[in-house]
């Protein structure tokens, strides 16, 4: 069917991005807001809106029957979920299957498999993808546990099944630790994602986080679109992506994103889609989970092979084809992106709730910039603190760096209360580790820690 009207349920710079795609290809749309966002971007540049609830997402931006209730009576033939919130919830897309709506992200039964970790796990070793030694646990014995992990070795970590955005995650390094973590982080599972099922799975100290972005419809046809390096994390919150993965060779990648293609038809998936993977200091990779949606960092993906993936989404999800062969991807230059936050580094990347006095992002060749933020925005304590994601081009790394470098100096956000990562963001551009792509996932944590105590006196 030809969509003619969607409902962008969801926020902030996502939903905006949403809604100027569905401009550009003459889609009506309608975004699905909470009282707290009632005078958002999002909601300025749509066709229309519809209040859903108060701000608490679990009333609002997280309830099924108020989303699909706001899309029947707002008359749209689909849903685009964005990221984040209802967009991996396999409920949320047979109900609006049910309804008669078009879900824009994969069927019921793909999600029923894929959006629980641990089953996402199975399928993808099902489909060939190698993965870390490591086991489901839903029991609530805790020595039961400790046995799966003492079978997997240490260090371990342990990880909710309904996980995502970093959430949910505690690393285990001593079998002492064990119990008390394992019941910590069933504990969170439950009160953030409502299912305190955990699995466990080695942990490398040392890896690079890559992501392979895929393409597929539902004929069958399916397609990579290069990979992106998202190993400048805090807390597994990422903070800066690239693309191509810098240093990374070339058969491994082009290796990796051809399994993940053929693990993606395997499992019949259909639209966009993300494979996780750790690469180990032997350039291993291992398969961490699939996200089944449109990605915060796609944008990075966007500059290097000239494609809008969310009108790919949106033209797949119309029953379309996918409109371009594997042999009509072509990657050129390198594209990093920085996600700009309302976040305190120096308090441990605290969240700052509060109003921007001024907003000004940055601009020059080749620089784009997503955002929902304007001048006297009330930055509230119920969402995701991003702000903006600043993506700059160039035909290398080298001068992707430079002129990031240059963006995040333009960009202005003054408030009395609210801080932002722009300056911790150069401060990692300027990373040796960095600039010569031998970085890490624990590259964050190295420079947050405290630097080394030096005793006076010398030898005796």
């Amino acid at each position: 069917m030809t969509i003619s009207s969607v409902l962008v349920a969801n926020r902030g710079e996502i939903a905006l991005r949403v809604v100027r795609t569905c401009r550009e290809m003459g889609i009506r749309t309608v975004v699905a807001h909470s009282t707290a966002d009632r005078d958002s971007a999002g909601v300025w540049h749509a066709d229309s809106s519809v209040q859903i609830g108060p701000p608490a997402a679990k009333r609002s931006y997280l309830n099924v029957a108020a989303v699909v209730s706001a899309a029947l009576q707002s008359g749209v033939d689909a849903v685009h979920p964005g990221y984040g919130f209802l967009s991996e919830d396999a409920d949320f897309a047979e109900a609006c299957e049910s309804n008669g709506l078009v879900f824009i992200g994969p069927p019921a039964k793909v999600l029923i498999d894929l959006a629980d970790k641990a089953r996402a796990r199975q399928v993808a070793a099902a489909a060939g993808l190698p993965v870390l030694p490591g086991g489901m646990s839903t029991s609530p014995d805790a020595n039961a546990a400790k046995e799966l992990a003492a079978e997997i070795g240490y260090p371990v970590i342990i990880k909710a099944v309904a996980g995502g955005g970093g959430r949910g995650m505690t690393v285990v390094r001593e079998p002492e630790d064990f119990l008390t973590a394992y019941a910590r982080t069933r504990a969170t599972a439950q009160a953030v994602f409502g299912d305190p099922g955990v699995y466990i799975e080695r942990y490398l100290d040392v890896a690079r986080h890559i992501e392979v972005q895929v393409l597929a419809d539902r004929y069958g046809n399916a397609v990579h679109l290069g990979a992106r390096d998202c190993s400048v994390q805090r807390s597994r919150q990422k903070l800066l992506e690239e693309a191509p993965p810098p240093g990374l060779p070339a058969d491994v990648a082009e290796r990796m994103a051809q399994q993940a293609v053929e693990a993606a038809r395997h499992m019949g998936y259909v639209g966009a889609g993300t494979f996780e993977f750790l690469v180990d200091e032997e350039n291993r990779f291992h398969f961490m989970e699939i996200n089944c949606r449109i990605q915060v960092e796609h944008p990075v993906t966007e500059a290097i092979v000239g494609m809008d993936l969310v009108r790919e989404q949106l033209l797949v999800a119309s029953g379309e084809p996918l409109t371009v062969t594997q042999d009509g991807v072509l990657q050129r230059g390198a594209a990093i992106e920085c996600r700009i936050n309302a976040e305190d580094p120096a308090r441990g990347f605290l969240p700052t709730p509060g109003t921007i006095d001024e907003f000004a992002a940055p601009a020059g060749p080749f620089t784009r910039v997503d955002s929902h933020c304007h001048p006297h925005m009330r930055v509230t304590p119920y969402y995701d603190s991003l702000l903006a994601k600043v993506i700059v081009w160039a035909p290398d790394r080298a001068q992707a760096i430079a002129r990031m470098d240059r963006a995040l100096r333009e960009a202005v956000v003054r408030s009395d209360s609210v801080h932002t990562t722009i300056e911790f963001l150069q401060d990692v551009l300027a990373h040796p580790l960095f600039l010569e792509a031998r970085h890490t996932t624990t590259l964050v944590d190295a420079m947050l820690a405290p630097p080394p105590t030096h005793t006076a006196g010398g030898p005796s």
